[in-house]
């Protein structure tokens, strides 16, 4: 059984690791929440609809993590640092979903990786990883002739665009197409006279409405055809599944910086 302390416990990506967790032969052993949080001292399975656990949320980080051979954050970047300072004092894996990190949340992920197992990625789903090298393989084999556009579809209450995993798809496209196209531009709006699109762009387009849980669409569009490689979610316990599997794989390996490619082919 896997010790797992879920740090954002109070959080939807928190309740859903707290509720597959028995599904995916994991034990929750620590629920650590914000500072000041008025959940603090309820119990995280009767908070996320499992029922007793007896495992009470607090803002006592260290206390959290006692115990657990993985923690999986999904929470706040700037909560992201203490976190790290206190898995590596306590030999405890990271597996971490928090996006939009500072340079410092960047710098201490390799820093803990030195020390512990460390796994950070802006999206945890199997499925985005696997279309990830589909579309490097596609925009590798169909080569600078084809333009590159992906699309995003979120909820309305998402607060930052793009996504951060329509950012890591970009990137892999990039990778894929070698040097010379590493200097593609993020197009990310076009209005008015702006004249044919240029060789060098690459757009990624931001759209919010309704509950979408998250759309990801690439088009590779060449002369005379186009490809469409689309990824939806519809759950966000596709991402706690990820999770928790990434936390399984990291179990027991050695200190490093590990990503959700190696879990797939782990």
């Amino acid at each position: 059984m896997l010790k797992v302390a879920v740090h954002g416990a109070s959080g939807k990506m928190g309740q859903a690791i707290v509720r597959l967790a028995a599904n995916e032969r994991a034990q929750i052993v620590g629920a650590i929440v914000s500072r000041g949080s008025p959940r603090i001292g309820r119990d995280v399975g009767e908070l996320s609809g499992t029922g007793n656990l007896g495992v009470a949320l607090s803002d006592d980080t260290s206390a959290g993590l006692l115990g657990a051979d993985v923690v999986i954050d999904f929470s706040r970047p700037e909560a992201l640092p203490r976190l790290l300072h206190l898995a590596m004092r306590s030999k405890v894996a990271v597996v971490s979903g928090t996006t939009r990190l500072d340079a410092t949340c960047e710098r201490l992920l390799d820093e803990a990786a030195q020390h512990v197992p460390v796994l950070w990625s802006p999206n945890t789903s199997i499925g985005i990883h696997v279309l990830a090298e589909i579309a490097a393989s596609a925009a590798r084999r169909l080569g600078p002739g084809y333009d590159i556009e992906i699309v995003e579809v979120h909820h309305r209450a998402k607060v930052d665009a793009p996504s951060g995993t329509a950012v890591r798809l970009a990137d892999a496209v990039r990778a894929a197409r070698g040097e010379a196209e590493a200097a593609l531009s993020d197009v990310h709006g076009r209005e008015g006279n702006v004249g044919p699109r240029k060789g060098d762009e690459l757009g990624i387009f931001a759209v919010r409405g309704g509950d979408v849980i998250g759309d990801h669409t690439i088009h590779l569009l060449g002369p005379g055809e186009r490809l469409e490689l689309t990824h939806r979610a519809t759950s966000r316990d596709l991402f706690a599944r990820g999770a928790l599997r990434a936390a399984w794989y990291l179990h027991g390996k050695p200190p490093g910086r590990y990503t959700m490619a190696d879990v797939i082919g782990g």
